[in-house]
């Protein structure tokens, strides 16, 4: 897999093209420890090791990023007025350009999967695959057993839409109830609509799991990290 050596470089967060460039023309970037001058050089980064001041480029293609979404932040890559997850990110990471995977509405907060890997997304979003999605929601208003039977129905939304089954668990029921709730699709404002629809409404919503991904517990509010490569491959190896 040949690489153009400026653009692998303005990749792994070394400036723009413009600036990779002049550090290219400094004759501080080796591949395989001769001096290269030339933005348009090929390199392989899996089989050529590329040095810049000595030290070596550690290069990857794709990032993986979990982050606990914190409310008021929108599942975007840019607003003109909204603060985006991408806003988030620290410049190392925001170099990859990740986007949000599926999307979180604006006071939903939770676990949210950032990347550049447009496959595995694709992947995950493919209403075909069914990939699970659970929420911890707080209720206002008491949830029943007969709540249980209608979600395991499919509930009808405001619009007529059936949704596709869904599994309520109720974890404590009062005039507030907190329940988890695992959908396979994502109709706008599904979770809270469904609600609607038996007369109840959502005061709080955190998405804690998609398909096998967990949301990391020690992720505070709006912090994020990368995905172990355990994390990865189950992602990738993920059926339904």
């Amino acid at each position: 897999m040949g690489l153009r050596i400026d653009k692998m470089l303005a990749n792994m967060g070394y400036g723009t093209r413009k600036e990779v460039k002049k550090l290219l023309k400094s004759g501080v970037v080796k591949i395989d420890g001769m001096p290269v001058k030339d933005p348009k050089t090929q390199v392989n980064p899996g089989e050529q090791v590329v040095t810049v001041w000595g030290e070596e480029v550690e290069y990857k293609e794709f990032i993986y990023l979990m982050m606990n979404k914190p409310p008021g932040v929108i599942s975007a890559t840019e607003d003109v007025l909204e603060e985006t997850v991408v806003d988030l990110l620290e410049e190392e990471d925001r170099v990859f350009s990740p986007f949000p995977v599926g999307r979180l509405d604006k006071d939903t907060e939770g676990l949210l999967l950032l990347t550049n890997d447009g496959q595995l997304a694709h992947q995950l979003l493919s209403p075909k695959k069914h990939v699970p999605k659970t929420y911890f929601a707080v209720i206002d208003g008491e949830v029943t057993e007969k709540d249980v039977a209608v979600f395991r129905r499919g509930v009808v939304l405001d619009d007529g839409y059936e949704t596709k089954p869904a599994e309520l668990v109720i974890l404590k029921s009062g005039l507030r109830s907190d329940v988890e709730v695992t959908i396979t699709e994502g109709k706008f404002h599904q979770v809270k609509r469904m609600f609607q629809a038996v007369g109840k409404r959502v005061i709080y919503l955190k998405r804690i799991q998609m398909g096998p991904l967990v949301l990391d517990p020690s992720l505070q509010v709006g912090e994020y990290r990368e995905l172990t490569d355990e994390e990865v491959e189950k992602l990738k190896n993920f059926r339904p």
